[in-house]
């Protein structure tokens, strides 16, 4: 079985609390884009357990433990039993880009063993186990946009669509630490939430719709600053940063001819293809 999982962007990145257990309560807006790895998964007659495999540009080639396909696996194996299966994942969503890369490859993980092992867990079960994985891990189950509250972990679908326009994803050479972001931020409560302003137009979202992150890893990351600023200039009707960094994208009308030349040196992607519909 193969499947491929996908990476998200943030809509709007709010922190409006520090929780008692260390966490932060935040208000955001996932949104599915096409941006993918590989993931191959197959039934195993080579022994116990799992043989995992990683390629690309993603995390380390073992089972230690670390990987959150494999800990997707030992957490489905813990509650269900499951049989030995080989796993492959080729990594092209970049790492540490705020993009949900190796959230969406464990939510994936769930999604293709309780198909290939004929487990029948229900969505519900499956968000369950999944927010066990990462606060953002319960998106990649169904998909489709939806304001992520709570730790990101709970989840409102809504009606949004980015169709007609075109998307660049521009990822500098950098990674920032999501602990070390949430330890700067300043959460804030605003009095607007964030379902009203994606009511207004999208090239009206730039003087509403923020990502409280910004200021802090500008700060600490001057070149993240300026490709948002770049990618202004080059027309960009709304442009932000994803999650807590370091990738940022734009959203054009139009694609623009050849960015990974005006952006060298940097991860690039582009596309006009997005969807918001559940996968098959």
């Amino acid at each position: 079985m193969v499947v491929y999982p996908h990476a998200k962007i943030n809509i709007g990145l709010r922190v409006v609390a520090r929780r008692s257990d260390g966490f932060h309560d935040i208000e955001t807006v996932f949104y599915p884009i096409s941006l993918s790895d590989r993931l191959e998964i197959e039934l195993s007659d080579a022994g116990a357990g799992l043989d995992f495999e990683c390629s690309g540009s993603g995390l380390i080639n073992e089972h230690s433990g670390t990987n959150l396909c494999c800990k997707a696996y030992d957490l489905l194996n813990e509650a269900c039993g499951l049989p030995p299966v080989k796993m492959r994942l080729h990594k092209q969503i970049p790492v540490g880009a705020g993009l949900g890369g190796g959230s969406s490859d464990a939510a994936f993980t769930l999604l293709a063993l309780n198909r290939l092992c004929g487990l029948a867990l229900s969505d519900n079960e499956l968000n369950r186990f999944a927010a066990r994985l990462g606060s953002d891990c319960a998106f990649f189950i169904r998909s489709v946009p939806a304001i992520g509250m709570g730790k990101g972990d709970v989840l409102q679908e809504i009606p949004l669509s980015l169709d007609g326009y075109s998307l660049l994803v521009v990822k500098p050479p950098v990674s920032v630490s999501t602990a070390e972001a949430y330890s700067r931020v300043q959460p804030l409560v605003r009095n607007i939430h964030l379902t009203e302003l994606l009511q207004l137009p999208v090239n009206e979202w730039k003087q509403h719709i923020t990502n409280d992150f910004e200021k802090f890893v500008f700060a600490q990351y001057p070149e993240i600053e300026q490709i948002k600023n770049k990618l202004y200039d080059l027309g960009a009707i709304y442009a932000t940063m994803s999650g807590s960094g370091s990738s940022v994208y734009g959203i054009f009308e139009c694609l623009l001819e050849h960015p990974e030349n005006i952006f060298q040196n940097n991860f690039v992607w582009q596309t006009k293809k997005f969807f918001s519909q559940k996968r098959k």
